[in-house]
């Protein structure tokens, strides 16, 4: 069974509409706050349903789901976690996430019945983004609990928001805020110099010094 261990944690594996709305809700949880989640898997090939449903029954371990008939078989459901130093399954989290879900038209496994699954978020295929609701920016979802960011960025993520030499400029300030919270968790971790935050709030960090963070962030959180 070669694959049935690995995990797929890529939103790309989902299809357009899963993609969307699982956009759509990490937007909407980072706006409210929740910014410690992170995707945990995304798209199961039916193999891997059967060695997971396995678990418990056939195969040592504790049972983890309770179907043979996932969604996450059709590129539609995805999965989510809490980052440390809460548990990685904290209720109070999960339950603020099913909440905005709720609002969004996502099916949130914490409200099922018999068969609670507070992780797991699915849509269906012809779901469409709510009125009154839209991307503001791209965020970047992360897939685990060393990096838990969620950055919205103008733009294409693989540019800079400015020139190399060039002070960085924010068309609106859900992005603003976004960028100096990325530096203000880096800040806090410990991951780069207070110097660079202070630079972001007097409007000096350019585009260059920026994507210099960016990779230094990365490495340090690896």
């Amino acid at each position: 069974m070669t694959g049935v261990t690995t995990t797929c944690r890529e939103i790309n594996e989902l299809l357009p509409a899963a993609q969307l709305a699982c956009r759509l809700l990490f937007q909407e949880c980072f706006k409210a706050g929740i910014k410690n989640i992170f995707i945990t898997e995304t798209y199961r090939s039916q193999e891997r349903q059967n060695y997971l449903y396995s678990q418990g029954r056939t195969r040592p371990g504790q049972i983890v789901t309770w179907t043979l008939d996932s969604n996450h078989k059709s590129r539609l459901a995805w999965d989510i976690a809490v980052c440390p130093p809460q548990t990685l399954y904290d209720v109070t989290t999960l339950n603020r996430v099913g909440a905005i879900a709720r609002k969004l038209g996502i099916t949130w496994g914490g409200d099922w019945t018999g068969n609670i699954d507070r992780p797991h978020f699915e849509v269906k295929p012809t779901w469409i983004m709510p009125k009154g609701y839209k991307l503001e920016g791209q965020i970047i979802i992360p897939t685990t609990s060393k990096y838990p960011v969620q950055l919205i960025v103008e733009g294409n993520t693989t540019k800079p928001i400015a020139k190399d030499d060039d002070t960085m400029k924010f068309t609106n300030e859900t992005t603003k805020a976004a960028v100096r919270d990325y530096l203000k968790q880096a800040v806090d971790k410990k991951l780069i110099d207070k110097s660079h935050l202070d630079k972001f709030d007097a409007g000096t960090l350019t585009g260059g010094d920026f994507e210099g963070l960016k990779i230094i962030i990365a490495q340090r959180s690896a």
